[in-house]
């Protein structure tokens, strides 16, 4: 019997789409239109690397020294990536998740944060990821269980798949005004700087190459819905492509360059994120969830031919 190291397997299906939601992390471990990658998947035996599908639960992104201060009182989370000196991408990321339903195309993932050091809080997170006409939809609730406002940001880390090719061989269109820059050494971030006319700049379609960053875009552009999408063109013709809804001002473009090399640039990492990095250090767009208030985000994906 093969091991499988993000447990319990959640399929769901609709005509040609495909997708696998896992019990570890909650997230979606693969998503594909007529046995074509949209997401870039991990293998089942093995565990997920870089994030791949994952929520980023109660913050996305890093966290400088893993300390932050909440209604006057300094809060002090574990170090995850101890080589940055940062806490990276929440608490729910290796955490057991609950199949709280599960019907033909659709599936919702439930998990709670107790209160714990330096998140002295209870939240409830639920996940539903549904396929439709469209493509697939992930629709996330936090509500705050506990009898104390709490802060909660909230992300997601897919991959769009480069299908089966390098990122070097596709396309990008991606429309945002700024980028978030970071500091070299923990990537922290240390300002913004304008996109149009630059290297980061893919408002019109054009070719990756071997260009490589990690950064995260606000003020994007977005259609007549209020969603901003992301745009992989890949050699066969094909897009896949991600949307994001308002609730989500940021997007993190990550080429996956430091993933081991098997796996390296072989889907463009694209995270909604609610907050920018660092942001329960800054309390830049931090939720503020009362007792027994919700938030709801949303993102999707689909394959075009």
């Amino acid at each position: 019997m093969t091991f499988v190291p993000s447990g319990t397997q959640c399929n769901i299906e609709l005509g040609a789409q495909r997708a696998t939601v896992v019990e570890v992390g909650g997230g979606i471990r693969e998503y594909s239109v007529n046995g074509v990658e949209v997401l870039e998947p991990y293998p089942i035996d093995a565990m997920c690397d870089g994030a791949h599908g994952t929520p980023l639960v109660p913050w996305p992104n890093r966290l400088a020294d893993g300390r932050y201060t909440w209604d006057g009182v300094e809060q002090q989370v574990a170090i995850t990536e101890p080589t940055k000196r940062t806490a990276i991408h929440g608490f729910l990321r290796w955490h057991p998740w609950t199949t709280r339903a599960h019907e033909a195309d659709r599936v919702v993932m439930g998990a709670e944060i107790n209160p714990q050091s330096g998140y002295p809080f209870k939240l409830d997170v639920q996940a539903e990821y549904q396929l439709t006409a469209d493509g697939l939809v992930v629709t996330t609730t936090a509500t705050n269980i506990g009898d104390a406002a709490l802060p909660y940001a909230h992300g997601q880390h897919p991959y769009l798949s480069a299908g089966g090719d390098l990122l070097d061989e596709c396309t990008l269109e991606f429309t945002a005004a700024t980028r978030i820059t970071t500091d070299d050494e923990r990537q922290l971030p240390t300002g913004t700087a304008p996109v149009a006319g630059t290297a980061f700049d893919f408002s019109t379609r054009r070719a990756i190459g071997d260009f490589a960053m990690d950064f995260a875009f606000t003020n994007v552009a977005r259609d007549e819905a209020g969603r901003a999408w992301v745009s992989l063109g890949r050699p066969d013709g094909s897009r896949a492509e991600i949307w994001v809804d308002d609730t989500y001002p940021y997007v993190e473009l990550f080429t996956g360059d430091t993933l081991a090399a098997a796996r390296a640039r072989r889907g463009l990492g694209c995270e909604p994120m609610t907050c920018p990095p660092n942001a329960f250090a800054t309390g830049e767009q931090v939720i503020r969830l009362e007792p027994g208030a919700s938030v709801t985000t949303q993102w999707g994906a689909r394959l075009v031919r």
